[in-house]
C-alpha cells in the first residue's frame, strides 16, 4: 500500500504539531514538510521528533505550494490554523487543487461550502475531529429532529473549559444550542459560559494540571421549570489525541471519494462515520 501524502498546516500550533507527530509514527501516511503558518510566526522552520518542517508564510505560498507539489505529488491538506484564517485558506486550497480536511473552526461557515462546490475538489469540513463527540451530537440531533419540545421550559447552563491559547468559543458547545433549542430550550450562543481561567479549571474544575495546556471539557445541565428534574451531559477531553485518530478517519475516507474522482463536494464528519 503506498502511503498517502499529508500536509498539516497550522504547525507550531498545538494541534497541528501533535497530529504530525502521529502522522510521522504512521505507517498509512507520509508528512510533507511543510506548512503553512501565520505572518507573524518568526521561525522559518519547527522540529517535530527530530523531523524538521518547512514554515510558509502567507506572502509566499502561492509560489511554494506549486513546487512542493511537483517534488512530492499529490497531497491531502490537513488545516488546523486560526479562525481568521478558515475562508483565505479554503479559497487557497480551492485554487491550487489541493483536497483538503478542515479542523478549524470560526469563519464564515455558508462561504466555506460554497466555495468548495464552486472548485474542482472536494473537502471534509469538521469543527470537531472526536468522533465520539460526533457521534454525541448525532444523537442530540436525532432526539432534537424527532421529540421536539422536549425540554419545553428547562433552563439550560452550558460550560465549555479549554487552554487559554483557544480564543473562539467551541464549535462543538455552539451546535449544542441548536439541539436544545429545537428541544424547547430558550438560550443563545452567548449564554454559553467560557472558561479559560487555569486556576478555575485546576481548582473548580479539578482539571488535571498536565492538561491546562491542552483540554476540551464540557457540560450542559438542564433544570426544570420547578427544579424537581435535572439532567446533565458531559464529556471532557484531556490531551489532543484524540483528533488526531479522526483526523486519519477523515483523510481516508477523503482519499476515496477523490479516488472516485469526485468534486465540489462538501463532507462532514458524520459522512467518515457512516462511511457514505
Amino acid at each position: 500500500m503506498n502511503r498517502l501524502n499529508v500536509m498539516v498546516n497550522g504547525i507550531p500550533g498545538n494541534v497541528a504539531a501533535s497530529i504530525a507527530k502521529h502522522i510521522l509514527t504512521d505507517k498509512r501516511f507520509e508528512l510533507v514538510r511543510h506548512s503553512l503558518t501565520g505572518p507573524d510566526i518568526p521561525a522559518s522552520e519547527f522540529v517535530i521528533d527530530k523531523t524538521p518542517v518547512q514554515l510558509i508564510k502567507p506572502d509566499t505560498r502561492d509560489d511554494i505550494i506549486e513546487k512542493i507539489k511537483a517534488t512530492v505529488g499529490p497531497f491531502i491538506t490537513v488545516d488546523f490554523t486560526l479562525p481568521v484564517a478558515v475562508n483565505d485558506n479554503a479559497a487557497f486550497y480551492c485554487r491550487h487543487a489541493l483536497p483538503f480536511v478542515m479542523g478549524t473552526t470560526g469563519g464564515d461557515r455558508a462561504m466555506l461550502e460554497q466555495t468548495i462546490r464552486n472548485s474542482q475538489i472536494s473537502a471534509v469540513i469538521a469543527p470537531n475531529m472526536a468522533k465520539q463527540i460526533v457521534g454525541f451530537q448525532a444523537m442530540m440531533e436525532y432526539a432534537a429532529e424527532n421529540f421536539p419540545g422536549l425540554f419545553d421550559g428547562y433552563s439550560l447552563e452550558i460550560r465549555e473549559s479549554h487552554q487559554t491559547t483557544k480564543v473562539d468559543t467551541s464549535g462543538t458547545a455552539k451546535a449544542m444550542v441548536t439541539y436544545f433549542n429545537k428541544l424547547g430550550v430558550n438560550f443563545a450562543e452567548n449564554d454559553i459560559i467560557k472558561i479559560r481561567n487555569p486556576e478555575i479549571q485546576k481548582n473548580q474544575w479539578k482539571i488535571p494540571e498536565q492538561y491546562l495546556n491542552g483540554h476540551a471539557w464540557h457540560t450542559y445541565t438542564l433544570d426544570a421549570p420547578d427544579k424537581t428534574a435535572q439532567f446533565s451531559f458531559s464529556h471532557n477531553i484531556n490531551g489532543r489525541d484524540i483528533y488526531s485518530w479522526g483526523t486519519f478517519d477523515a483523510i481516508c475516507f477523503l482519499q476515496k471519494k477523490i479516488e472516485a474522482h469526485l468534486r465540489g463536494k462538501v463532507f462532514t464528519m458524520i459522512d467518515v462515520l457512516k462511511g457514505n
